[in-house]
Formats: C-alpha cells, sequence, structure tokens
C-alpha cells in the first residue's frame, strides 16, 4: 500500500522506466508538463539552459523535486539531474500496452487540507501553486487469520471490525488506544516540517512563530496529555506498554500500521510519526485521497510547480560524481564527461549509501564514512504490475488490499504480508476501458541476500523470480476471486530486489533506513562537506512520502534567508 500521506515508499532512479519498454515511456497522457530529454552530443549537455545552477539537485524524487521546487520560488537558480528516463523515483508512473502503473506510493491523504496540519507534500504544492484533483474514500479490504473485512477509517467503524471479528477486549483497547493518542496529535502537527531549517533561523521560522500554538496544545491536553507529548520522540512502543495493552490483535495491528509507514514495528517507529498517521486516519471527518491519474499526477505537479518558477529538470543524465575542490562541493560531473557548476549548493535524494559512492575516496571523515555504512538497511520488494480485462471481476472491488498470512512470523517476516493497489477501481483513465491495473507487492520484506550477485538473464534469476513471486500471485487470486486468471492478464511484471536495484537506484535494492527510534537518529540534511546537502528518507524520520516531502522543504528553507523562508511561510498561510 505504500503509505504515503502518513506513508511508506519514497526510493529512486535508470536508463528506462522500472519495467517499461521505450515505446511505452511516457508519463501521463495529457500531462502539460515539459520533460526535456536531450541526446547529449560532445559539444551539448542533456539538460536546458547553461551548464551551472545556484543549487544542483541530484534525483528527481518527491523529496529532490520538492526541495527544487521551493527552492525554485525563492528565485534560485536550480537544476535538477536524474539518471532515470522519468522522474519521480519510486513515485514515477509508468505505461505498457495502454495500462499506467503506479511504481511505489498507493495510499495517500491530507491533500486537500490546507494550514499548519496539513500533509507538507500538500504545502509545498500550495507553495508553487499547483493542486492535485484527488478522489476520496474511506476504507479498504483486510485479509488476516481472524477474517476478513472492509476496514473503514474514522473514529468509530473500525471498532465494529474489531467487536466482529475479534471481540470486545480488542475494542476497549482500541478505545484506549484513541484516548490516549488523538489529543496528544494537537501537539505532533503544531509545527509544520514547512517552518523548519537547520541553522538558527529556526529560532524565527520555527520556535517563535510556533510557540504560543504549541503552548495551547500543551494546555488543553492536561496533565496526562502533556505527559504523553514528551514521548513524541520516544518508541511508539512505549505509549502502548504504559497503557497496558496487551491484546495480540491490536499490538499486531499496531505494528502493521508502523512497518507500513517506516518500516520498523512499534518499537522501532517514533511516536510523532504513529500519532501523525491516527490524526490522519483516526480523527472525526477524516478521509483517504487517491490522486486521479495516478501518483504521476502528483510527480507532474511538482514538476510543473518547478518549472513555473525557472526550475529545470534534464532527464537520462546520470551523476557519475560530485567534485570538491578546496573542501567544498562545488558541482557534478555526468556520465558523459560534462561538468555542471553550483554556485551554492548540491543536494543529493539518493539515499545515504548510493551518496557515499558519489564521492571522491578519501573525502569523507572516516568515522562518518563508518557510521553510514553501519546504519541498518530495511529489506527489498517484490513488485507485480498487472494489466488485465475487468469484466469477469466483482464490481464491487476496492481500490486496496492487505494480506496478513501469519501474525505469528510478524508483519516484517519475508512472504508473510502482502500489499495490492487497483488505482483503476477509482481512476478509470489508468487502464483501457473494461480493463483494471495492478500493483502488488512485498513491503520491504525479501531479503536481498537471495538475489545479490544473480545474472538477470540467468534460468536461475528467472527460476527465483516465479517462486517468490508465487505468494503475491495467490493473494491477488484471493482477492480478485474466480474469475480472474493469470493466464489472461495482458501485462505481467515481476519486479525484484535487483530490479529495485538497477531501475531506483537504491543500494541493495533497500526499502530506506531501518533506524530504530530511542537507539539511534538520522543523520540529518548536512554533511561533513561544506555546500553539500542531503534530502529523502534518509535524513529525515519516516519513508514515507510526508518525511521525505519534508526533508526536501527543510533543505530548500536552509538555503535561503530567514526573511525569504517568513515570507513563503506567510504566503502559504502557515
Amino acid at each position: 500500500m505504500a503509505l504515503a500521506a502518513g506513508g511508506a515508499l519514497s526510493c529512486f532512479p535508470r536508463l528506462r522506466s522500472f519495467h517499461t519498454s521505450s515505446e511505452n515511456r511516457q508519463v501521463l497522457a495529457g500531462s502539460s508538463t515539459t520533460i526535456c530529454q536531450a541526446s547529449p552530443s560532445k559539444d551539448s549537455y542533456p539538460f536546458p539552459g547553461k551548464p551551472e545552477a545556484d543549487v544542483i539537485v541530484i534525483g528527481s524524487g518527491i523529496g529532490g523535486l520538492c526541495c527544487a521546487g521551493l527552492l525554485a520560488r525563492y528565485q534560485q537558480d536550480v537544476l535538477v539531474l536524474e539518471s532515470h528516463d522519468l522522474p519521480g523515483g519510486a513515485a514515477h508512473s509508468f505505461q505498457v500496452k495502454g495500462y499506467k502503473f503506479d511504481s511505489g506510493p498507493s495510499l495517500f491523504s491530507g491533500f486537500q487540507s490546507r494550514g499548519p496540519q496539513a500533509n507538507p507534500l500538500a504545502q509545498v504544492l500550495d507553495a508553487l501553486g499547483e493542486s492535485v484533483p484527488c478522489v476520496s474514500y474511506d476504507s479498504w479490504m483486510v485479509y488476516v487469520p481472524e477474517g476478513e473485512f472492509l476496514s473503514r477509517i474514522g473514529p468509530t467503524e473500525f471498532l465494529k471490525d474489531l467487536e466482529t471479528y475479534v471481540g470486545q477486549n480488542a475494542v476497549n483497547e482500541w478505545k484506549k488506544l484513541l484516548d490516549a493518542v488523538l489529543p496528544i496529535s494537537v501537539a505532533a502537527m503544531a509545527l509544520p516540517p514547512l517552518s523548519i531549517r537547520s541553522d538558527l533561523g529556526v529560532l524565527s521560522t520555527a520556535a517563535a512563530r510556533y510557540a504560543p500554538s504549541l503552548l495551547k496544545s500543551f494546555i488543553q491536553m492536561g496533565p496526562q496529555g502533556a505527559l504523553g507529548a514528551t514521548k513524541l520522540l520516544r518508541p511508539f512502543s512505549e505509549i502502548i506498554d504504559s497503557l497496558e495493552l496487551k491484546d495480540c490483535f491490536i499490538r499486531n495491528w499496531v505494528d502493521l500500521l508502523a512497518f507500513l509507514l517506516a518500516g520498523v514495528k512499534s518499537n522501532g517507529i517514533l511516536s510523532a510519526e504513529m500519532i501523525y498517521m491516527f490524526a490522519e486516519w483516526y480523527k472525526p471527518g477524516c478521509s483517504l485521497e487517491y490522486p486521479l491519474h495516478g501518483s504521476g499526477a502528483v510527480v507532474n505537479a511538482l514538476v510543473q510547480g518547478m518549472q513555473k518558477f525557472g526550475g529545470r529538470l534534464g532527464l537520462g543524465t546520470h551523476v557519475e560524481q560530485v567534485i570538491v575542490e578546496n573542501g567544498r562541493a562545488v558541482g557534478v560531473k555526468l556520465r558523459t564527461g560534462h561538468v555542471v557548476r553550483a554556485k551554492k549548493a548540491i543536494v543529493s535524494n539518493a539515499s545515504m549509501w548510493d551518496t557515499l559512492n558519489l564521492l571522491p575516496d578519501g573525502i569523507l571523515p572516516k568515522s562518518y564514512q563508518d557510521k553510514i555504512k553501519a546504519t541498518p538497511q530495511c529489506e527489498s520488494f517484490m513488485h507485480l504490475h498487472l494489466g488485465f480485462d475487468a469484466q469477469k471481476i466483482r464490481e464491487d472491488l476496492g481500490i486496496h488490499h492487505i494480506i496478513v498470512n501469519d501474525w505469528s512470523r510478524g508483519v516484517d517476516a519475508d512472504q508473510n504480508v502482502v500489499l495490492i493497489s487497483i488505482p483503476s477501481v477509482l481512476s478509470k483513465d489508468l487502464a483501457p476501458a473494461g480493463k483494471h491495473v495492478l500493483h502488488a507487492y512485498t513491503p520491504g520484506t525479501e531479503p536481498y541476500k537471495l538475489w545479490e550477485g544473480l545474472d538477470r538473464r540467468s534460468t536461475v534469476y528467472k527460476n527465483l523470480k516465479q517462486e517468490r513471486s508465487e505468494v503475491m500471485w495467490k493473494a491477488v487470486e484471493r482477492v480478485l476471486g474466480p474469475g480472474f486468471s493469470r493466464e489472461d492478464c495482458e501485462v505481467k511484471l515481476v519486479g525484484t530486489p535487483l530490479t529495485h536495484q538497477r531501475f531506483l537506484r537504491r543500494n541493495r535494492g533497500t526499502y530506506g533506513p531501518a533506524i530504530q527510534a530511542g537507539e539511534a537518529t538520522f543523520p540529518g540534511h548536512s554533511t561533513p562537506i561544506p555546500q553539500l546537502f542531503c534530502c529523502g528518507d534518509s535524513t529525515f524520520p519516516g519513508i514515507g512520502v510526508p518525511a521525505v516531502a519534508a526533508s526536501g522543504a527543510i533543505v530548500a528553507n536552509s538555503l535561503v534567508s530567514v526573511s525569504q523562508h517568513s515570507e513563503l511561510l506567510d504566503a502559504v498561510g502557515i
């Protein structure tokens, strides 16, 4: 499900789109976004404009595009260099035989909200004067050992499911958890990520600006709520334990939500992240949103907003190395041999491990390198993208489905949890008339070591693909029912950790860092190299879309003056 507003999944790129052939390489039909992809020659650069910029952004994942868009809005000359031939990183969309597939995020919320408590991505889009039309809905199908049911978001509907399929004790404990968590969410959401910067200017743009609302939220919570708010930067499991929640289903369900959100269970996720998600999904009047035309529409809006303010994008433009002179990052060398200079900064939207590989040997302190190399990684993915006839499938098919085969193995066990998204249920244009698109995947649980070193053209690799994809096929057959046939699919694409590594340029095909709350911290946005910054899932807590959007915004804010930053906050109304 790649949770996106309280989200998961934000990865990154290569010379062809994720699974698609050259004749099908498009962003989305009808898009007004201008995509520049020139064939480089010895004398020309593979992007528009001059071979220099104020700021170069390496990679066009959601974090990189949010950073670049805001920098353009701040009137900085910004250039995004993307190795892939489509923008968006793991959020990019691709087409095969008229089917338009999401490669990553599929569950969004908070796009339509405005103000301080909005999704950080929605705030960036608002700053760029862009919007993404969405379809609202309120449920997903759940297939767990206790039963199969349509789970609705909101404060009361899930209680009915618990009463029917689990028992009254689960109902009581869920109520207890909501009563404790939802009041704290006021404090957790009182400080907009868009107000944060990584220098002392944050005292003006964040601390002073939002101190009154923070103080008010603490007063409203009372002593017990304020005490809970002190745990925002501690593991969420501590809140669960303090409430003495013992029901196995409740604890398993919370672990599942945490894992989908950040790639770790409740004992590893920051309470602030989980409380944000609870506020998005379990408060009165909440809803989920799917962007019309798919996740690629979000990418298009970010690219269009950036270009509107003069930002530039070069696709098929692979950065080979960051150039460091006199100890400072001053430019990049492309695979073509071209050199592009940066006057103010370089921002890497690659993962922390891949960013290391972009730097010359011996530049970084060994202690910093060792810390990055020692950071634990989530495992990778198996993906299944299908295009099939909808005529034999029931009409009440929902967009999202979660399958948990065995709670006792843990939600992070391989081949145990499968997520399925069928976005053509809500956005008909994603498939030809009478057809559906489907994306199934195992969420960051596929061991890379099973695939390491395999030749993608070998029989061993092909046989392993067939074997390891079977759990997804069975989940799809369970969801779609007897009318579905594998043989009738017009499009069948299986992705592996090597696919992730190759096309999304992810070290070992990883989902992202598996940093445990309370044990370690994210490395942040700055690096030991002056003028070299990082954004994306390696820098800010949480792997999902809100986290990476916030990380890109924080870097952009840090590269401009406090007055420019404050003017933007005023303009956006936060």
